[in-house]
């Protein structure tokens, strides 16, 4: 079976409502090796469980429940088998007022991912009952009993040799015999709580799940149909990437492009399998295969805008000629739990930005806390520079083409450049720029590299 078993992960968009679970229903049908899937929350459910965890009065706890109640009763009512799912929903929609009655009183990490895995227990369970209505032998299957992980609640790591081991012996003889739906993003520590591996987290369960099964490819369904040049939202001419290595994705990840997550990829990478991202919306408009290798791939290949950045520049005239400055610099940054992102120095100064990805924070202004400006104070005079934006240029062998900055700076001359950063990796060229600017410089770069 493994040899050519197919893995297929639906996003909330593709699981938000009865027509979407029955698209996504068509995609799962069209090819007889797509055995297992892997789906994420209805569309809008997690942040409501996410804000319920948090805490709320009572007034807000029953608009919230019944916002949640409203989206997954939207598609109970149109089954045909009403009786039975209603009452399995029902039970889950109890669980979920006790779980958000005590996040009234005391929140915790642990007890905010026992509530958010609601969301992906509930999408399962309707989408298993959609299939059951074709006719189709589905089963449900919670993949708790399988993806073991540490107790780091809200980004719990999985252990891959336990996952390995279950998944043979729990996962794969049920494949043979049915189409099997389970849960993206969540797992289980060894006390048996539930556990939630994060932003991303869906499509990195997809992943390790075709790793642990030893699957032929992993397809990820999604909104929009592949990974494009830059966002379409941005650039309305960017084009579809039809094929695109590993390291070029996780680039295009890491840098801000919202369509795979870069932890996503790493099992895949380990065991080499292909993925393929395709919008269920659409699925014959076709999409784009992400590998190992691909012949040819090109100088330019992407832009990809992070918004919201924030640039501090640390100045000392102590940095003259002496040691350890930077050492210091980086015990305080990690002290206050945070990493460097981009990094310039000189003789005398030094400019980084802070990598938020990961981080629950609205962004890096709230991580620079009074007490981390206070003690940065004590060893440098600190600058800092708020709503910018870096834009990242994706590319092949970046580092060791001719003529790389001269065809990038002219087409950049009418714009202010605040931070530059290349040469570090030859996949990518960065440049901070004004936030208002962003949309401008990627959609002028855009016209003069790709277009």
């Amino acid at each position: 079976m493994s040899h050519n078993l197919i893995i297929a992960k639906f996003g909330g968009t593709s699981v938000a409502d009865f027509d979407a679970m029955n698209r996504s229903a068509d995609v799962v049908l069209a090819d007889s090796n797509t055995r297992l899937v892997v789906l994420s929350a209805s569309a809008g459910v997690t942040n409501l469980l996410v804000t319920l965890s948090e805490g709320q009065e009572q007034t807000q706890r029953a608009f919230l429940l019944e916002e949640i109640r409203r989206i997954q009763y939207a598609i109970v009512e149109r089954l045909q088998n009403l009786a039975m799912i209603r009452d399995k929903i029902d039970c889950m929609l109890k669980n979920i007022t006790m779980l958000s009655d005590d996040a009234s009183l005391k929140t915790s990490t642990a007890l905010t991912d026992e509530l958010v895995s609601y969301g992906e227990l509930m999408s399962t369970l309707l989408f298993v009952e959609i299939l059951r209505e074709r006719q189709v032998d589905a089963e449900w299957f919670d993949v708790r009993k399988v993806m073991r992980t540490n107790d780091c609640f809200g980004h719990a790591e999985p252990e891959v040799a336990t996952l390995g081991e279950q998944a043979a012996s729990l996962l794969k003889p049920r494949l043979e015999q049915a189409v099997v739906i389970t849960q993206g993003f969540i797992g289980s520590e060894h006390k048996g709580r539930t556990t939630t591996l994060g932003r991303g987290g869906s499509d990195y369960t997809s992943a390790l799940l075709g790793e642990a099964l030893k699957a032929a490819r992993v397809d990820i369904w999604t909104d929009v149909a592949g990974i494009y040049t830059t966002d379409p939202r941005v650039v309305p001419s960017a084009k579809r990437i039809d094929e695109i290595t590993f390291e070029e994705a996780t680039e295009m990840a890491i840098f801000g492009a919202k369509v795979l997550h870069p932890a996503t990829l790493m099992p895949a990478v380990r065991s080499d399998i292909p993925v393929f991202v395709g919008s269920s919306k659409d699925p014959a408009s076709g999409g784009t295969r992400v590998r190992r290798e691909i012949e040819h791939p090109p100088l330019f290949r992407a832009l990809a805008l992070r918004r919201r950045q924030t640039l501090l520049t640390l100045h000392s005239l102590s940095m003259l000629h002496s040691r350890g400055f930077l050492a210091q610099v980086f015990a305080i940054l990690a002290r206050h739990h945070l990493s460097i992102d981009l990094i310039t120095t000189s003789e005398v100064s030094v400019a980084l930005t802070l990598d938020i990805t990961g981080s629950t924070s609205t962004g890096c202004d709230s991580l620079l806390t009074q007490m981390l400006l206070t003690e940065l104070a004590l060893l440098c005079h600190v600058e800092v520079e708020e709503n910018l934006a870096l834009v990242a240029l994706i590319g092949n062998n970046l580092s060791r083409a001719r003529g790389v900055g001269k065809e990038i700076f002219n087409t950049l001359e009418p714009f202010h450049l605040r931070l530059i950063c290349y040469g570090a990796s030859s996949y990518n060229f960065c440049f901070l720029v004004p936030g208002e600017e962003a949309d401008n410089v990627v959609c002028v770069l855009h016209e003069n590299l790709f277009e």
